[in-house]
């Protein structure tokens, strides 16, 4: 017996989700998109029931159909569009599971706490996410933890600009991160501290790269871990330079105020790649048998080949985690009911999932 779900946005993402559910033979796949035979070709090339639907995310006309029956939707939508998203789902009785890494976009959607019979699951990709869940499992191998430090990069293989970097996800998520203020736990505080700022350098897998400020990428987990943990913080990972150009586009250049013009110019000048890779690093550093410990995971995905077609990493890993924790919320493996933090979510119950083992 197949389990009807909805996925909406038919773009990088959602094209990646919708496969992964729809292959199983597990899910049959409703898919939404503003662009009805996108959605519809997206359908027919996953098969296995699937359907797709021309679909006004912020209309409950042409969503309310996609959605009544389902036992869940996964938005891999803009993120302002999330709040309605997860507003029809509590109207509709159905989990909601979104990728979103904007903070207030988060808050909105658990207004609707109160209001909901089912699960309320934002931020399921990767970061918040999976390196939410590695997080809390090197932190529970430490008796006390004092500080951890949270790095994901979504790179191109092969750079050629010099930013050194090509467009693999959403543009305006991308700018969202470098110019919204960063939550961070600083000596037992929740402080914010300003995008692209505190350079550091690091290296994974023999690869020298840099990492800087970035918002968003803690989801809730200051929150949760305030008064057992001292210091907690995120950075996205670049190749070196990147920072320093950043920094003049947004700050000396002034485009923190002039987002729209600069995701056109990135949309424009930059090209995008499949053959991309994401690097993950996550470091618990505390005390162990009395003595000072880190623990590390650190893990270089490549693009592959999938279903006979070539996905990019960023595809795989963020597509991994939603899939993964909705596998894992209808096994009964998770709360069924209210605002369910990526902090729930066992690590190895998702590293052994068929979706979480991309991240193996």
């Amino acid at each position: 017996m197949t389990t009807s779900i909805a996925v909406l946005g038919a773009g990088k993402i959602g094209r990646m989700v919708a496969h992964f559910l729809g292959r199983t033979g597990a899910y049959q796949v409703r898919i939404g998109d503003v662009n009805g035979d996108a959605a519809k070709a997206l359908a027919a090339r996953v098969g296995g029931g699937a359907t797709g639907h021309a679909v006004d995310f912020d209309d409950e006309r042409t969503l309310g159909p996609v959605l009544d029956g389902t036992a869940a939707v996964l938005s891999c939508c803009p993120f302002e569009s999330n709040p309605f998203i997860a507003e029809q789902a509590v109207k509709y009785d159905i989990h909601y599971l979104d990728l979103t890494e904007d903070i207030e976009t988060t808050r909105k959607v658990l207004e609707f706490e109160s209001k909901s019979n089912k699960a309320l699951i934002p931020q399921c990709g990767l970061a918040p996410g999976f390196i939410t869940i590695t997080a809390m499992h090197l932190m529970k191998r430490l008796e006390s933890c004092e500080s951890l430090k949270l790095r994901v990069g979504a790179l191109p293989r092969y750079p050629s600009n010099m930013l050194r970097y090509n467009l693999t996800w959403s543009t305006q998520g991308l700018i969202n991160e470098y110019a919204n203020p960063c939550e961070v736990l600083r000596d037992g505080e929740l402080q914010t501290v300003e995008a692209l700022q505190g350079l550091e350098g690091l290296m994974v897998d023999g690869v020298e790269y840099e990492a800087f400020n970035t918002s968003g990428g803690l989801g809730s987990l200051c929150h949760t871990l305030k008064g057992q943990v001292q210091n907690i913080n995120y950075k996205s990972i670049r190749y070196p330079g990147h920072n320093e150009y950043m920094r003049l586009l947004m700050n000396e250049l002034r485009m923190t105020d002039h987002q729209k013009t600069l995701c056109e110019i990135f949309e424009r000048a930059l090209p995008t790649t499949f053959q991309d890779q994401v690097v993950v690093f996550v470091s618990a550093t505390g005390k162990k048998y009395g003595t000072y410990t880190e623990y590390t995971y650190a893990r270089t995905v490549h693009h592959q080949t999938i279903y006979n077609e070539n996905w990019s990493a960023i595809q795989i890993t963020t597509a991994a985690g939603i899939c993964g924790v909705l596998d894992l919320l209808l096994e009964g493996k998770l709360p069924q009911k209210g605002f369910v933090r990526q902090e729930d979510v066992d690590y190895q119950a998702f590293i052994t999932n068929r979706f979480g083992q991309y991240y193996a």
